[in-house]
């Protein structure tokens, strides 16, 4: 029998075109939901997602700004007006080395990683089903232990930690849960986007594997089963949790 977890529940996932949330919007189909919307500044990428399971929708949108993210509220409302899932997982990762610190990119990687969720989840929490909605932001290993020249990143990170923990105790009152998972390396086009041409990917994945214990970098889909795991209405006590999934390399 099919696992129907998320039978009858609207779900919206950002940046749902490529990477961890095209698998966490495809793995929320597959566990039922009625609707899975999906946000992301590429038409042609959300629609790929969207042909791939009937319950996907596409929502153009922008969600680092207000209007973005007015725009994923009325997409809520047009389906259903309840939202029981968010999750935030549109970030963008960029170099910024302390003697080479471009103001534009800092500002890019803060209003991406930390402000959109923030004008966000304000937009939605009207929408949020309470008691039992859910919220999962996608966070990333460097928040808690950040690397040489990647300190914008790492910051907004550690901001999207503590947004986990202060949206947990702020929303527990109304029965909202908030949690997060924090990747370590995972195949994605993040490292294309940054510039790096396959084979430096390649030889980046294989350099790194060498300090992972676990002896392998994370595949989207690995991601995307602790998304839709801390997002189960049976969890219903599991709230301001950071749940690190890389392999080893933080004990290593």
């Amino acid at each position: 029998m099919a696992d129907r977890t998320f039978e009858g529940r609207t779900v919206l996932v950002t940046g749902g075109g490529t990477g961890i949330g095209r698998a966490a919007a495809l793995g929320f189909a597959a566990l039922g939901a009625d609707r899975v919307l999906v946000t992301g500044r590429r038409p042609d990428r959300l629609a790929e997602v969207a042909g791939l399971h009937p319950s996907v929708v596409p929502v153009p949108a922008d969600v680092t700004t207000e209007a973005g993210a007015q725009a994923a509220a009325a997409a809520v409302r047009e389906h259903g007006g309840v939202l029981d899932v968010l999750v935030h997982n549109a970030g963008i990762f960029r170099f910024s080395p302390l003697d080479a610190m471009d103001a534009a990119v800092a500002r890019a990687v803060l209003e991406t990683n930390v402000l959109g969720p923030v004008l966000l989840t304000a937009q939605l929490l009207p929408l949020l089903r309470a008691p039992g909605g859910a919220i999962v932001v996608v966070s990333s290993r460097a928040g808690h232990n950040p690397a040489p020249g990647a300190a914008v990143y790492a910051a907004s990170k550690a901001a999207a930690h503590s947004l986990t923990r202060t949206w947990a105790a702020e929303l527990a009152p109304r029965g909202i849960r908030v949690n997060a998972v924090a990747p370590g390396f995972v195949r994605t086009e993040a490292y294309a986007a940054n510039g790096l041409p396959p084979e430096a990917v390649e030889g980046l994945f294989q350099s790194v594997t060498q300090e992972i214990p676990l002896g392998r970098v994370a595949e989207p889909e690995i991601i995307a089963s602790w998304i839709t795991r801390l997002a189960d209405p049976t969890e219903d006590l599991l709230t301001g949790q950071i749940v690190t999934v890389d392999g080893g390399m933080d004990v290593a």
